[in-house]
């Protein structure tokens, strides 16, 4: 996975390259591994903090950690050219407190001599960090190396994860649907082991505010929406009307407002049985819409999935699609939900398999999207959830096949790399995981194993 980040999140990484206060080792092999480094990290797209001068004490430590704190560094990167005191790793840990990314630099070849023992440091340093709880991830490379760039960006979008994370802001309007017990979500367990902040929100205040959205804004959303060319699911010759779109822009329209006014990284939403009953309208299209343009939103309270959402945003992989397991064989799953996948995982608009816009299929109201994800791709499978006072984690991956049937909604049918779908899900069911999971387009199960680590997360 190559390092990828949102457009409006800080580029600024911080950065500490160790020195030596006494001679040792060869000095001018580790200018140009720092050297190399740094042009590794601009060739990322990424802005080094603290690098200007080497760090060798506590006191060039502090300063330099300043700095990186002042530019709101989400992100620590520790080099050691030439092996540093272990001691110091107790200084960083004490003024940083999230995780770190040790980055060990090759020896130099081929001169018979020890030039650097980097690896040797960092593997010091990771040690200590292991014993004093400290989270940390390690790159082993040259800057030049374009694959330990691309080692080296996933480690930096992991840890910047973390501490976004650690500040982000998760609302919740109404509660988990009727009976969906597992999806129940507990404030002070995601403070505690995430460091997320849940906001409760009014679901009768909603339903009052999606009334009260401006006509003009209403209209002005309506004419986005017939530009995305989405057609009816009854066929050639039907119209969707303006006032069932209308519905759909007022659905939008109130969750962004709330995000933006309330902070919210991520949002869930209680879609029925109130909403459709009120408004004769499903907020589907709207969700989907809002995922598309990046947007955190899940259904039917699930908060722990808009959170999944989250880190997968975070991660530069993207919110993905909050979907049912809804059943398997040894080797493959089918999943479905009513239809609110972000629109840029169905196939191409207009296309034979594109979405259409149709009525639920529990009830005849407007509007789901219909359609089948895209196939014909590698994806993963994951999911976050709390149970035993703890949170947990999976993921695992598959390839993305032509659906054996067809149904309304969103669905999919994976092929899993294993034929042990059944025997996983034994073990997910009996470890607490909820019924709904997410699903990824590419191949991410890696990298979010390493965040639970990070997190201290349960991994299955």
């Amino acid at each position: 996975m190559g390092f990828r980040m949102k457009s409006e999140s800080n580029k600024n990484v911080g950065v500490l390259i160790f020195g030596r206060k006494r001679p040792g080792f060869d000095q001018d092999w580790s200018k140009v591994v720092g050297k190399n480094a740094l042009a590794g990290l601009k060739g990322l797209g990424l802005n080094p903090v603290g690098a200007d001068s080497p760090v060798f004490d506590d006191p060039t430590i502090r300063t330099a950690l300043g700095a990186i704190k002042q530019a709101e560094c989400d992100a620590l990167v520790i080099l050691q050219p030439s092996i540093a005191d272990g001691q110091f790793a107790f200084s960083l840990m004490q003024q940083w407190a999230g995780p770190i990314v040790l980055w060990a630099t090759p020896e130099k070849p081929g001169d018979g001599k020890v030039s650097s023992c980097s690896l040797v440091g960092a593997h010091l340093f990771a040690s200590i960090f292991r014993q004093a709880g400290h989270p940390f991830e390690l790159v082993y490379g040259g800057g030049e190396d374009v694959a330990v760039q691309a080692d080296l960006g996933r480690a930096i979008s992991l840890t910047s994860a973390v501490a976004r994370l650690g500040r982000a802001k998760v609302g919740v309007i109404g509660s988990h649907a009727p009976g969906f017990v597992d999806l129940a979500a507990d404030a002070f367990l995601l403070r505690k082991a995430l460091g997320i902040q849940m906001h409760s929100l009014s679901l009768p205040q909603y339903i009052e505010r999606v009334r009260a959205v401006p006509e003009e804004m209403v209209l002005q959303d309506v004419k986005k929406t017939r530009a995305l060319g989405l057609q009816s699911s009854e066929g050639p010759g039907s119209v969707i009307s303006d006032e069932t779109l209308a519905m759909s822009s007022r659905y939008y329209l109130s969750m962004l407002e709330i995000m933006k006014e309330a902070g919210l990284e991520a949002l869930s939403l209680q879609c029925w049985p109130e909403l459709p009953i009120v408004f004769s309208h499903w907020p589907y299209l709207a969700v989907s819409r809002l995922t598309m343009e990046g947007n955190c939103v899940s259904i039917e309270g699930d908060v722990d999935g808009a959170i999944q959402s989250l880190m997968g945003s975070y991660l530069g992989i993207g919110p993905g699609f909050l979907t049912d397991w809804l059943e398997h064989d040894r080797s493959s799953i089918f999943l479905w939900h009513p239809g609110m996948a972000s629109l840029d995982m169905c196939h191409a608009i207009g296309s034979e398999l594109g979405p259409t816009l149709g009525d639920h299929f529990n009830g005849a109201k407007p509007f789901v999207v219909d359609g089948q994800l895209k196939s014909d791709q590698p994806v993963t499978i994951t999911r976050l959830w709390h149970c035993d006072n703890q949170y947990h984690m999976t993921a695992f991956e598959g390839k993305a096949i032509p659906s054996r049937r067809t149904v309304t909604g969103n669905s999919l049918l994976v092929q899993a790399d294993d034929d042990r779908v059944t025997e996983r899900f034994d073990n997910l069911i009996h470890a607490g995981m909820p019924h709904h999971v997410q699903l990824y387009a590419g191949r991410s199960a890696e990298t979010f194993r390493r965040l639970a680590r990070l997190l201290g997360l349960t991994w299955h």
